[in-house]
């Protein structure tokens, strides 16, 4: 798949998670339902690796990193999702995660000294303007009625660790870990800290086995988190964290979309503007990205 393949099939699922998320809210706890989420994917992807006869054995070094990668990205970013779900409507958190490619330009320029290039810098920032022009009619509604603080602080706790995995998701990519196998790792290591976590507050590992539970648990784990996880890190991969990163600034708008469609979200002028806008700032942020590609290195491949 080419770049623009990968970025639209992460949009795409992405976009339409937000709405199945709040399928698994209620019954079982949300550490409960990441965990199962997160195993369910990590044991799919295990067997895809063994079918593929490809290599399951790392250095502790690159281990620690998966763990890390894992806890962050898999783990504690997605426990804290649910439970702003629970608080927020699915459209306002994604709208949250629009903030994901200045945060993640930041961590690489922190932590790796990256270069943020002024058009990468000012697409990003054209991104985050059009989404918050989408949802400034729904944010000012919420506002006015009193928005659940909770709700607000998980989602803002949930995108700086997703930015922090999607900085250590960088660096295991830089340092040749294939993407299959962290993924299958980072997955379980996931998996058990959402457990943990579930565990330590005192729930029980509860399944609702109803058609709306079960249908959305398998969507989550097969498009939401294998496809769609396979898609991005392949895309961090290829044109790095930053520009990956720009699928949070995008996802928004499909969830705008299905939104629109079930939630019964009504189209205004600010959205089409601010659609546009966002657009513009995708098409700054990703040129040239496949000629970029073609001059560099971006990790060694390792099975």
């Amino acid at each position: 798949m080419g770049n623009l393949q990968l970025f639209v099939a992460c949009v795409a699922i992405w976009g339409s998670t937000w709405l199945v998320i709040k399928f698994q809210l209620g019954v079982v706890a949300p550490e409960a339902s990441v965990a199962y989420r997160f195993l369910l994917a990590s044991l799919l992807l295990f067997a895809y690796c063994r079918a593929r006869g490809l290599r399951l054995r790392f250095s502790r070094r690159d281990q620690a990193w998966i763990v890390l990668q894992g806890l962050l990205m898999f783990g504690a970013s997605y426990v804290l999702v649910y439970f702003a779900e629970q608080h927020l409507a699915s459209g306002l958190v994604a709208v949250g995660y629009s903030a994901s490619p200045l945060l993640g330009m930041l961590g690489l320029r922190l932590f790796f000294r990256t270069p943020m290039t002024a058009r990468v810098a000012v697409g990003s920032l054209l991104g985050i303007l059009g989404i918050t022009l989408v949802f400034a009619p729904e944010v000012a509604k919420v506002g006015a009625a009193g928005p659940p603080m909770a709700g607000v602080v998980f989602t803002v706790l949930s995108v700086v660790l997703s930015s922090l995995g999607s900085v250590v998701a960088h660096r295991n990519n830089a340092s040749g870990i294939p993407i299959w196998q962290n993924m299958a790792f980072g997955m379980l290591y996931g998996s058990g800290f959402a457990a943990l976590l579930n565990v330590v507050a005192g729930n029980s590992f509860s399944f609702e086995a109803t058609h709306a539970y079960v249908l959305s648990l398998l969507y989550l784990a097969v498009f939401g988190s294998i496809l769609a996880f396979a898609c991005f890190l392949t895309l961090i991969a290829r044109i790095g964290a930053a520009r990956a990163s720009y699928v949070g600034v995008m996802v928004p708008v499909i969830a705008l979309a299905v939104s629109a469609a079930f939630e019964d979200f009504h189209w205004q002028l600010l959205t089409w503007v601010g659609i546009a806008v966002a657009v513009t700032g995708n098409v700054l942020v990703l040129r040239n990205a496949a000629g970029r590609r073609s001059t560099s290195q971006p990790g060694r491949s390792r099975s």
